[in-house]
Parts: structure tokens; C-alpha cells; sequence
């Protein structure tokens, strides 16, 4: 057998560099908005999201793809390392211990039955048994406790810190003392739904901001509509620049006792046109730059306010 030679072996390494680079995850520049897709799109977990020669009517439609899915080429073979690990996470179904909840945790639940297009009902994990059975809030709907009997069984929509998981349970009980909770049997069919930085609840208050990342003062104000650690969903009168660029923001948070100036730059990750009102625009942006007090006040912000999750307002996969 002959050996490769340093071209051939610097060719294959190539070769290899360059599908590894093919097959990570698409960006939105990648992407043409108004014309054929040359090639299949996939979600991460392979999932066909759009088949070649589909069109990207817009931004705004582009922009949700990425918002709700991680994009891939689906014409190029994934690494086989990738791969496997694919499979065998497959293969081996999450457990409750997987998911690292912790108490406090935000919940949707629903009846299981007749469940399809059923709103979820918010409530929180307050405690684990030491078969892992769960005890719950018992969700309220119009004032009233949700109407749940022993024996039948919930859908459940989990919030942890680092993705969002939905799974099966049963109900063992309801109690009304010291406070109405549910008893859950153990979680079955774990399913991880999505990758999530932090959460995302409603908020209203004014944000000033100026164009681009230098300057002194502000061009205008905008209306945050939603806040989360890392970052807001702003109104604004009109697109105040393209994703990636930066503006300079400013805003004030108010949370109990604390009242906190921000002042900082922020990355626009997205634009769109509001559906309600096509000349006017909803920007997500990134705060980067935050001091060790701003992140700890966006926090505490976010966790006054996690009853009012924007997550259940939205469509669920």
C-alpha cells in the first residue's frame, strides 16, 4: 500500500476542514431572502425545515427561522462524531435527572386529553419526591383551580436554565394545605424542545437610544416589550439599523426598592416590521457590555416578573 503523499494528505485535511465548515450552523447572511434556496434546510436536530428551491419571502420570515430553529444545510453530511453523538442521544432518552431542574422553576401544564391547541397554565416546581414524583402549584384559570382528576395525565412544558424540556405526567393528588399543589408521578417522555440563554418576560417602559455605537446624546425612544438578562425586544418608529449594528441605549429599571440607570451599547440580532403596523419596526438586541450591577439588576427584573413569560405567548414545538 503507498502512502499519501504531503499534497494529497493536505488536500484531504482540506476537503475535511471544508465540509466540517459546510455543515455548521447556517447564519442569516447565508440565507438569500426572495429567491430558490439552492439546497435543503434542517433544524439541529435534522428536522426538514425547508425543502430546496423554497423562498424566503422576508427578512421578518428569515428572522423567525432563526429565532425558533438552528439552520443547517441539509445537503452536506454532518461529522461523523456529530452524528453519532446525535444518535445516541436519541438513543437514550433524557431522564428527569437530565433536565437540572430546580425548584422555583416555571411551568405550563395542561390536561393531556385533548390537548392539541390547548393553552398551557402557568405554575412552579416547589418540590421533588425521593421516587422523583413532583409537587407543583396547581395552576389557576378565570380565578378558579385548573380542573385536574387523580389518575389523569398532564402534558408539561418546563423552563430550566439552559433549554426548555416537555414531558408527561400523572396526577396522584390534589392538596389545598398549606397551599393548592399538585402531586405528579414521576416525568415520562422527556423531551428537550430548544436551547435557551435565559427567559424572556413582558416589560413597558421606555428605552432612549441613539445610532450607532459613538456619540453623544440620544435620536429618539423607543418601547421595550420584552427584557430578559441578556438583552430586550424594543417598538421602534422605524428600523433604527440593520442586524449587527450597534446602538447606544439607555433606560431605566425599577424593581422593588431598586431603581437602576442603565446606560450601555447593544447589538440589533434582528429587525422586522411590526404586523400590526408595517411602517413601524421590532428590533432584538443584544447588551454585550453590561457592568457586574446592570446584569444583577436586569436579573432582578426578569425574576419579579416571571409570572408574565412571553415563552407561553408563543407557539410551542
Amino acid at each position: 500500500m503507498t502512502n499519501l503523499t504531503t499534497d494529497a494528505r493536505t488536500e484531504a485535511a482540506d476537503t475535511a476542514t471544508a465540509s466540517a465548515i459546510e455543515a455548521a450552523p447556517l447564519t442569516p447572511d447565508a440565507m438569500p431572502v426572495g429567491e430558490p434556496l439552492a439546497w435543503p434546510v434542517v433544524d439541529g436536530d435534522g428536522a426538514l425545515l425547508l425543502d430546496a428551491g423554497s423562498v424566503l419571502v422576508g427578512e421578518a420570515e428569515r428572522d423567525f427561522l432563526f429565532q425558533h430553529f438552528a439552520p443547517h444545510r441539509g445537503d452536506v453530511a454532518r461529522p461523523e462524531a456529530a452524528q453519532s453523538a446525535a444518535a445516541n442521544a436519541a438513543a437514550a432518552p433524557a431522564t428527569p435527572r437530565d433536565m437540572h431542574l430546580n425548584i422555583g422553576a416555571l411551568m405550563g401544564l395542561r390536561p393531556q386529553m385533548g390537548a392539541s391547541g390547548a393553552p398551557m397554565h402557568p405554575c412552579r416546581l416547589i418540590g421533588f419526591a425521593p421516587n422523583e414524583a413532583l409537587f407543583v402549584t396547581t395552576p389557576y384559570v378565570d380565578g378558579r383551580p385548573i380542573a385536574i382528576a387523580p389518575g389523569e395525565n398532564v402534558e408539561i412544558v418546563a423552563i430550566a436554565s439552559q433549554a426548555v424540556y416537555r414531558f408527561v405526567c400523572t396526577a396522584h393528588a390534589l392538596n389545598q394545605s398549606p397551599l393548592d399543589y399538585l402531586v405528579l408521578s414521576k416525568p415520562a417522555n422527556i423531551r428537550r424542545l430548544r436551547e435557551r440563554r435565559s427567559i424572556r418576560v413582558r416589560a413597558q417602559f421606555p428605552v432612549r437610544y441613539g445610532i450607532g455605537e459613538e456619540g453623544a446624546g440620544y435620536d429618539g425612544v423607543a418601547l421595550a416589550r420584552g427584557i430578559s438578562a441578556l438583552g430586550l425586544s424594543v417598538s421602534a418608529a422605524w428600523a433604527l439599523g440593520k442586524p449587527g449594528e450597534r446602538l447606544r441605549v439607555a433606560f431605566q429599571l425599577r424593581s422593588g426598592d431598586n431603581d437602576t440607570a442603565i446606560e450601555t451599547t447593544a447589538i440589533i440580532r434582528n429587525v422586522h416590521a411590526e404586523a400590526s403596523d408595517p411602517a413601524h419596526a421590532t428590533l432584538g438586541l443584544e447588551l454585550d457590555r453590561l457592568t457586574a450591577a446592570e446584569q444583577m439588576a436586569m436579573k432582578v427584573y426578569v425574576f419579579d416578573r416571571q409570572d408574565d413569560v412571553l415563552y407561553w405567548t408563543g407557539s410551542m414545538r
